[in-house]
């Protein structure tokens, strides 16, 4: 079991990026390419998949996006590593890093595609957050427009990590996920 106050612990060694994020054109294989890597975590977890949801900008038509399948696993603990890890890193996907202190988050990775596969454990507030910023992407196309904007002019800069920009994005996030939750009422 991890400690909830454990600092970031990378299990692969980070890669620095230092340049602009290339943003690709929305293409239609993102969706395809979601549901096979899906269909490959659900023959890996037969029994452990508690939710599987595409997510992160290629999961919303018509936004551009880093050309990287996010997917958002929900595990019934994740802080029980050897019921889902192994069974993950056979099918390809990598574990790169644990965050005991942020969700119990843990990533993995797969090259090709390229995935960035999330896992929380089941009722995650961070994967209802998630669900909420696609869903009102998906929804309401200012939005979008807002966010891809936001993108577009961050994008451009000279980034020494992609966590760099995606954090840079914050703001912008936090205020969409804010007017998807006053409309929801919650």
């Amino acid at each position: 079991m991890s400690d909830a106050s454990a600092p970031i612990e990378f299990v692969r060694p980070r890669s620095a990026h230092n340049a602009p994020i290339h943003l690709a054109d929305p293409d239609p294989r993102w969706a395809r390419d979601y549901q096979e890597q899906a269909a490959r975590v659900r023959t890996a977890l037969p029994e452990g998949v508690v939710a599987l949801e595409h997510v992160g900008s290629t999961s919303v038509p018509g936004l551009a996006a880093k050309p990287i399948i996010d997917m958002l696993l929900l595990v019934a603990d994740p802080t029980d590593e050897a019921s889902y890890v192994p069974a993950l890193e056979a099918a390809g996907f990598l574990l790169y890093l644990r965050e005991p202190s942020w969700h119990q988050h843990r990533l993995f990775r797969r090259a090709s595609p390229a995935v960035n596969l999330h896992v929380f454990g089941s009722g995650s507030q961070e994967a209802d957050r998630m669900l909420l910023f696609r869903d009102r992407l998906r929804s309401h196309p200012e939005e979008r427009e807002l966010y891809l904007g936001t993108k577009r002019a961050l994008a451009v800069r000279t980034w020494e990590r992609v966590q760099d920009y995606a954090d840079a994005k914050g703001e912008v996030v936090e205020q969409i996920i804010a007017r998807a939750r006053e409309e929801l009422g919650k």
